[in-house]
């Protein structure tokens, strides 16, 4: 994939805006648990009550608080809070929030910002759990020994009704500075402050009890508060879910469009040298099945490469802030899931790139069996063909199910990993509960948060199984995108001169394919005046159409040099070469569309009385106007609803519109009856008279009035002459002759 992250440019600035999105997902989501943890620990078990300090609470209360604390906490906590009575000026409204200031006065915390609370807390926390383990002894004597276990008076012989706060404030102070640390020691071992605070909630509960006031209401006011901002997290995480699976798309998409783009415009630029590297089976899976991979990866990419390590690595943190003790569970979970992704992608990943040669295997039989349909019915090998591409089939369906298998075990073991560490959690949990070492809040959180790495390795298994076969995809794109073009137009063009002498020049030519161990074409030297008919021909393999295929520069020389008008057709812009030469090859190739689409395809400016002539020099204007619908007329794929003969022609007065002073005809008579092809090449020599013409062909008729023949042999000219010269000099073309042509006709 690295090889074609080039072409995310244009998508950099929405790849960054989804990468924000997701990083505001990831924190709405990390954020959900703590608040769930809120609702459970606070909303529930302490009833609302957020602080261990009390916004109110009772004179008596403070007195009895005042007992267990230092000179300097008292004095820190009278700083804070105002005593309030009858006499006070607020004295209504405080009345109306805590009905027991009617009995007695109360202290009311002046300020509850943040710093206060943090301040006030650890003081105000163990002064409230001691005054309510007191009171609740006070009620049920024989809890003394459980709530306060280091007393060396047993409070459980005392007389019902004996005033423990009278008592407590006859002994020493020392004394009871052994309370408030014997209190501190055992909040220590199981959670220090934090502990003592969440514990000492419930006493601040039971106080504002005791002022008369409405804790249902505070409790259910948490709880719906908490779960307002619950939901208003969740919709911004719905919101920025929504937009990355819509900029997902929309990169994948255009990525996908972009390669496609680039993909089709450098195959139209390849010469016959590339198209050697890259069969055209090869080049449809890559343009169609490896984009597709491509684009999918991608838009799973953009929504989770980012969004799994974020919210994983997040999640660890908060797990670890939530209970230290149990990350051992997590590092369990994620060695079991990476070993068991590791084993899956070793095994399945060289797989990818053979199912993709399989694809491109499975387009080339389905090709050849569709385009030789009536030579497969001709030979009655129906049954073979079936064979073949059953095989093929076979091949990569196994290969497919061997991958699929591996990765259909992966969903279900991670699955149970999943419920193992849940189950492991509530059991080590349940534990810690019971020795009050965690809330079950904080519990819950932890086994959320626990799921969430377990789903963010879940996330990047899927990456995993998409990931390598797109790189395969990817790097099959990438070879024909980074692909060199060895035909180009010069860093610095030269220009026909003008007037155009469309002379054409073999200047010891020679020619090697691409990887061929030696030349096909050797010393070529002729030389085409303009206005000239020249024949070419020569045994099978010979080299003629690969001659001619290099004057348009389909190939170029690799030895030697074309000149056209004395000009090195190397120095001239393609476009302008191409636009002197009409050329008409071996295969007739007509595009979907109508006759008259085809005969723009040469000459987009074209009028229609010069499409008529050029149809009436191709003999075609018979077939073609005997229909209706003339050059309306549809023209189906590779023009398949026209017999070879007809396709010929009508490739022949398409080249023809084109109005060049050079012409090339590619063994392109060969599916004519002799009666057609003599009226075309009289038809050709009377309209195309001043042009230059070379005509390639295995027929001596076709070519035996050409104004000099050349004649190949194993790439070399053997021959040049005219056609009675050739029957008295040339072996080679003499025997040709006379296999076609009566002794009578041939002289």
């Amino acid at each position: 994939m690295i090889r074609i992250t080039r072409y995310m440019k244009p998508f950099l600035l929405m790849l960054l805006a989804a990468v924000a999105l997701l990083f505001i997902r990831a924190d709405a989501d990390l954020t959900l648990p703590d608040y769930m943890s809120r609702i459970v620990n606070v909303g529930i078990q302490q009833g609302g009550v957020e602080s261990a300090v009390p916004e109110a609470l009772r004179q008596t209360t403070m007195e009895h608080a005042f007992l267990f604390l230092s000179k300097e906490e008292k004095a820190e906590i009278a700083a804070h809070y105002e005593l309030v009575g009858k006499s006070s000026p607020d004295y209504g409204t405080y009345l109306q929030k805590y009905p027991a200031l009617a009995k007695e006065q109360i202290y009311v915390l002046k300020s509850a910002d943040k710093e206060t609370i943090e301040q006030l807390e650890p003081i105000m926390s163990k002064a409230m759990l001691i005054v309510f383990g007191i009171e609740k002894i006070e009620t049920n004597p024989s809890m003394a020994k459980k709530l306060m276990p280091t007393m060396k008076i047993d409070l459980s012989r005392l007389p019902p009704g004996t005033d423990l706060f009278a008592l407590m404030a006859q002994m020493p102070a020392s004394q009871r500075q052994q309370i408030t640390k014997s209190v501190n020691l055992r909040f220590e071992t199981i959670g220090g402050e934090k502990a003592m605070a969440q514990a000492a909630a419930r006493a601040v509960k039971s106080e504002y009890d005791a002022l008369g006031m409405n804790t249902g209401k505070i409790q259910n006011d948490y709880i719906l508060r908490t779960g307002a901002l619950m939901l208003i997290i969740a919709l911004i995480s719905s919101i920025a879910t929504v937009s990355v699976g819509y900029m997902a798309a929309k990169i994948a998409s255009g990525l996908g469009r972009d390669l496609r783009h680039f993909l089709f415009e450098k195959v139209m630029r390849f010469s016959g040298a590339e198209f050697d590297r890259f069969s055209t089976a090869s080049l449809i899976t890559r343009s169609t099945n490896d984009i597709t991979q491509i684009q999918t990866a991608m838009a799973m990419m953009v929504r989770m490469v980012f969004y799994a390590p974020i919210i994983g690595i997040g999640a660890i943190i908060h797990a670890l802030d939530k209970s230290p003790s149990m990350w051992w569970t997590i590092a369990l979970a994620l060695t079991v899931l990476i070993g068991m992704i590791g084993v899956a992608f070793v095994i399945a990943v060289p797989k990818f790139k053979i199912i993709q040669m399989l694809i491109d295997r499975l387009n080339l039989v389905m090709r050849e069996n569709l385009s030789g349909m009536m030579v497969v019915r001709a030979f009655n090998r129906q049954k073979y063909e079936e064979q073949r591409f059953d095989r093929t089939n076979v091949d990569l369906t196994k290969t497919s199910l061997f991958v699929n298998r591996v990765f259909v075990i992966v969903m279900p073991v991670m699955m149970l990993i999943l419920n193992g560490v849940t189950i492991l959690i509530l059991w080590v949990g349940a534990h810690q509960v019971a020795q009050s070492t965690m809330q079950v809040g904080d519990m819950i959180a932890f086994m959320q948060y626990a799921m969430q790495v377990v789903f963010a390795f879940l996330m990047l298994a899927m990456l995993f199984i998409l990931f390598p076969r797109a790189d395969v995809s990817a790097n099959r794109v990438a070879d024909v995108l980074e692909t060199s073009i060895t035909v180009l137009d010069p860093p610095e063009p030269r220009h026909f001169p003008k007037p155009f002498k469309h002379t054409v020049e073999f200047g010891h030519v020679h020619f090697r394919y691409p990887d061929a161990g030696e030349d096909m074409l050797q010393d070529i030297d002729f030389a085409i005046e303009p206005g000239r008919t020249i024949g070419i021909m020569g045994t099978t393999g010979s080299g003629k159409s690969t001659m001619v295929n290099l004057i348009p520069r389909f190939y170029d020389v690799t030895g030697g040099a074309i000149r056209i008008d004395g000009t090195d057709i190397r120095e001239v812009p393609l476009k302008e070469l191409r636009d002197k030469i009409g050329y008409v090859p071996q295969r007739s190739n007509l595009f979907a569309g109508t006759i008259e689409s085809n005969l723009h395809y040469a000459n987009e400016n074209a009028t229609e009385a010069d499409m008529r002539r050029a149809l009436e020099i191709a003999q075609a204007t018979e077939f073609v106007f005997s229909n209706p619908e003339g050059l309306k007329a549809e023209v189906s794929q590779g023009g398949i609803n026209f017999s070879g003969g007809q396709r010929q022609r009508l490739t022949i007065a398409r080249a023809l519109v084109k109005q060049a002073p050079i012409y090339i005809f590619d063994e392109c008579f060969s599916a004519l009856d002799y009666r057609t092809d003599a009226r075309l090449r009289s038809a050709l020599k009377e309209h195309l008279a001043g042009r230059t013409i070379i005509i390639v062909s295995q027929r001596v008729a076709t070519i035996k009035n050409s104004d000099q023949i050349i004649v190949l042999d194993e790439g070399k000219v053997i021959c040049k002459g005219m056609h009675y010269e050739l029957m008295e000099s040339c072996e080679v073309y003499r025997e040709i002759a006379l296999s076609q042509l009566k002794q009578e006709a041939v002289i």
